[in-house]
């Protein structure tokens, strides 16, 4: 993360599915976090089109139930009323800002497609009262990016952003990102740490050190 300026019925086997994306080296450390803190506090919603998007094939995209907790909480922490989602799958992070933001937040959204969220995370969104606080921007995330640079009144307008996209783009969606956020505000990345389990992972194992690399030497955000 970079800081701009200055009846769960089988918890632990849903723990057990989950513990290939954390960083912790022990299962039952991750499943007694889960079972004692995250799950007891999850919104019915978020439980909800969590277990939905475990059915689907590339779920492993998907952000863990401790890590969107962690974002709703520093969104309401700091105030947040407008935020940027690049990289959506099928809502769920999305499902979590949107649910801590206040009723006149908005968060722009982006990902080259909406077929995953439309089949499985727009019902969910739409039932929980929050869909009207999304902007969906369908497209390659550069340009959707530049687009918002460029248009009046969005430069230091945002006071969050969640970067769950491709690896190799992250240094310039951080650049672009750098405009749209303001002092003060939140830019958080995704998989910045994480062990490389397959010949994909290692190739972008390299970009992941690159941009890890580059945020410490940037003097304008706080890692």
């Amino acid at each position: 993360m970079a800081s701009t300026g200055v009846g769960e019925g089988n918890k632990t086997a849903a723990g057990s599915s989950l513990h290939s994306k954390t960083l912790l080296k022990s299962q039952s450390l991750y499943e007694y976090i889960l079972e004692s803190t995250v799950f007891p506090r999850e919104p019915d919603c978020l439980r909800e089109l969590r277990v939905a998007t475990a059915t689907h094939h590339m779920a492993g995209m998907a952000a863990s139930p401790d890590e969107v907790q962690l974002l709703g909480l520093l969104i309401e922490m700091l105030g947040t009323k407008n935020a940027v989602e690049v990289g959506v799958f099928t809502g769920y992070s999305l499902l979590a800002t949107a649910l801590a933001l206040p009723d006149d937040g908005k968060i722009v959204a982006i990902d080259v497609t909406r077929e995953s969220y439309d089949q499985i995370g727009s019902p969910v969104t739409e039932k929980a009262g929050v869909a009207h606080k999304i902007d969906f921007r369908v497209g390659l995330a550069l340009p959707v990016l530049d687009q918002m640079v460029a248009e009046e009144g969005n430069k230091d307008r945002f006071d969050f952003a969640f970067v769950d996209a491709d690896k190799v783009n992250f240094l310039n969606y951080h650049e672009r990102l750098l405009q749209l956020v303001r002092v003060g505000g939140l830019i958080a990345y995704d998989n910045t740490l994480w062990q490389p389990l397959s010949e994909r992972d290692r190739a972008l194992a390299a970009a992941t050190r690159e941009f890890n690399a580059a945020m410490a030497a940037d003097p304008r955000v706080h890692v």
